[in-house]
Order: structure tokens, then C-alpha cells, then sequence
């Protein structure tokens, strides 16, 4: 058994700086331990998946990420590991309890996955060792991870058993980066007819003008977005991430809190807002004045149909607004996007949905350079423009 604070400062000194999950009574004396340090930042996901994107925006943005969780949340984190941290090749560290560990009596629901957490991580092609459980043990494990993440640019893990880490003094109160915010919401007449809004087009071109190379980055979602992004200004400061629906704003929030003057604008698609809208909530949690989060609502999933979403029903902004966000606008004409990202004076992340136009004159382009060449582009970009540089190796 080892104790929380020397893991964590063992960690710290190798440039893990952000640390993110979800809980696990395994893991509540490292939480604990995170959350109070004052040289690192944690970050309370929605979800595992979402902790694994968010660990990965820090990588890209120059510092070491950690994404704690429960076995049972490597079910949420598949398709952000096999799709995103695999396939754009970003170092992240994952600890995963051994919840149904065979070896002692468990829950029922964990019974199949302590079974098969190990052969998971294998089948995603992601090394792992157990979480070393004696204090010399901590550095030669964490020099391993950091080697395989350096030479390799992916995951590493630890898997951690129960009694790994003694008990740690209990936080007595929310992390002090949880903030209350004052929220401004705005909302614009809609037009007449569905075909008087913008083109996807048109407000990718409206956000490139507003997006200079040396001040901001543009992280783009799957689908069109993304390849008519590439289309209009294939530029180092884009990232067109091609998989992991969902998962592209909480990549840009770990891209924010690790790269403070760089401005982030990430651009969403409404099917991969409502796919993990508990995203919101983090990014209005602990999103800062340099993150902005765009959603071109097109109340369909474009590029496999346009199979019809449920966002005609609902107000993204509204929701926005209700978890935090300090500005959140919608409406259906480009207009919101000049306000938006023309806005002074923010305390926080802003937001806005802007209705477009269903469909698309011809289908978009796929980017000439490999996700994984687009992810190195983009990550050097952000080490020259943001001051910033991964620890450790370089991608290889």
C-alpha cells in the first residue's frame, strides 16, 4: 500500500499536470489528493469518455494528462481510445480500478468486467502493468509509462487493485476552480424558412476569418464538419478530429486550461452535442474565457444521410447557459457568430448555436494529410504559438 500524496508528486514531477475522471471508492484518496494540490489541476468529468478527450487536449496542448476511472467506464472511454488517442496518436495515462476483481467478492454488475479489463486494454493495443503498490515501485513504473507515451505517442495504464492506496484526509470543499458565473443569453427571431438559414460553408468561412493563425486554434467535430473545414483552410491551427463523436469539446477544454492565451473555438454538429451533452456542464464548469464552444445546428446527421436529430426540440443555448456557460447565444442568422466571437469582457466560456441549412451541394473532401500528420501539424502549432511543449519526447 502505498500513500496518495507520494504517487501524485512522483506523477507531478514527470509533467502529469491535469488530472481527470470519474470516482471510484478505489480511487478516492488519489482524487482527493489531485483536487487539493496546488500545483495541478482536476477536472470532474461527465464521463470516462469525455476524461479521456479532455486528458488528451492537455497532451496536445503540452502537458501530461491522467484519466482516472472506474473498469466499468472503459465501456464509455472505447470509442475515444480506439478512435481518437489511436488513431491521431496523443499520449494519455490511464489508472482503471479492478472492480469484479476475481480474486475477491464484488458486486454483481463488475463480475464480467474485473473479468475481462485486462484482455480490453489489450484489445485496444494499450500496454498496461499493475498500479505499483510499494513506494519504490512508483517511479520505475511511471518511468515506463512515460517512455512507452514518449516513443509510442498513446495510452499507457495502470491498473489498480483495492488497498492499493492508503486513505487520504477527506477535501472538506469543492476544488476553488468550480466556479458561479453570471450568464447572458441571447436569442434571435428565426427565419421564415428553414432554407433562408446560412450553409454550413458560410459559417465555416465566417469562423475562419475570425480565427487567426497566431492568436487561435479551431478543433473541428467528425463528419462534414471537419472535411469542409479542411476543404475552405486546411491551416496548422485546425484539427479535424475524424472520430470519437462528441468527444471534440472536451478535447478543446483540455487544449484551454493548459494553453491560457491561445483562444480555442471548437465547432460542434448538433448529433455530436447531444451524444455527450454532459460535456456542457464541464465545459461551463471549468471552461475559461479562452474557450468557445459553436454548435452549426443543422437538426441532422449530415454526413451519413440526414437522419433527422431531436434538436429541433430542445435550445442548446439554454443549456449552455444552465450549466455555466458566461455567454450563450442562438439564432439563424451569421450574426451570432460575430457576436460571439467578437464579445469583450466574458468571465468564462461562451456559446452559441447557429441553425443551418440541411444538406450540402456536393460532398466534402477527405483532408490530404493523415489524421495523425493533422494532429502533429496542429500540436506543434500550438507549442509555437501558445509557448507551450509536451514533456517528455517528441511524437514520433
Amino acid at each position: 500500500m502505498i500513500e496518495a500524496a507520494e504517487l501524485i508528486e512522483a506523477a507531478r514531477e514527470r509533467g502529469f499536470g491535469l488530472w481527470t475522471g470519474v470516482p471510484c471508492s478505489f480511487l478516492t484518496p488519489l482524487i482527493d489528493c489531485a483536487i487539493e494540490h496546488p500545483a495541478l489541476r482536476w477536472v470532474a468529468s461527465a464521463n470516462e469518455g469525455d476524461a479521456v478527450a479532455t486528458a488528451a487536449g492537455a497532451a496536445l496542448g503540452g502537458q501530461r494528462g491522467v484519466a482516472i476511472m472506474q473498469n466499468s467506464g472503459l465501456g464509455n472511454a472505447v470509442n475515444p481510445l480506439s478512435s481518437l488517442t489511436y488513431t491521431l496518436r496523443i499520449p494519455v495515462l490511464l489508472i482503471v480500478t479492478l472492480r469484479g476483481d476475481p480474486m475477491l467478492r464484488d458486486e454483481p454488475q463488475h463480475e464480467l468486467m474485473g473479468a475481462i479489463t485486462e484482455r480490453m486494454l489489450e484489445l485496444l493495443r494499450i500496454p498496461w502493468e499493475p498500479f505499483p503498490t510499494e513506494r519504490a515501485a512508483i517511479g520505475p513504473a511511471f518511468d515506463r509509462a512515460c517512455k512507452h507515451m514518449d516513443e509510442e505517442s498513446r495510452p499507457y495504464a495502470f491498473v489498480l487493485r483495492k488497498g492499493s492506496v492508503a486513505p487520504h484526509r477527506k477535501v472538506e470543499s469543492a476544488p476553488q476552480r468550480i466556479r458561479a458565473r453570471e450568464t447572458r443569453v441571447e436569442r434571435r427571431p428565426q427565419a421564415s424558412s428553414p432554407l433562408a438559414r446560412p450553409t454550413r460553408e458560410q459559417a465555416l468561412r465566417r469562423i475562419v476569418e475570425a480565427t487567426p493563425e497566431d492568436r487561435a486554434v479551431v478543433i473541428a467535430t467528425t463528419g462534414y464538419t471537419g472535411r469542409e473545414l479542411g476543404a475552405i483552410a486546411d491551416r496548422a491551427n485546425q484539427l479535424y478530429v475524424v472520430g470519437s463523436m462528441g468527444c471534440a469539446s472536451s478535447l478543446g477544454l483540455g487544449v484551454s486550461l493548459v494553453s491560457p492565451d491561445l483562444r480555442v473555438v471548437v465547432v460542434d454538429g448538433d448529433g455530436a452535442a447531444l451524444m455527450r451533452m454532459g460535456s456542457f456542464a464541464t465545459l461551463g464548469c471549468y471552461g475559461g474565457e479562452n474557450l468557445v464552444h459553436i454548435v452549426l445546428d443543422n437538426e441532422s446527421h449530415d454526413s451519413t444521410g440526414g437522419q433527422p436529430t431531436v434538436s429541433s426540440a430542445i435550445s442548446f443555448a439554454g443549456v449552455a447557459a444552465a450549466c455555466g456557460h458566461a455567454l450563450a447565444l442562438e439564432g439563424e442568422d451569421l450574426g451570432v457568430l460575430d457576436t460571439l466571437l467578437g464579445a469583450t469582457g466574458v468571465q468564462g466560456p461562451r456559446f452559441a448555436a447557429l441553425k443551418i441549412r440541411a444538406g450540402t451541394e456536393k460532398e466534402p473532401p477527405r483532408p490530404k494529410l493523415s489524421p495523425e500528420q493533422v494532429c502533429a501539424r496542429f500540436e506543434e502549432h500550438v507549442r509555437k504559438v501558445g509557448g507551450t511543449s509536451r514533456m517528455g519526447g517528441a511524437r514520433s
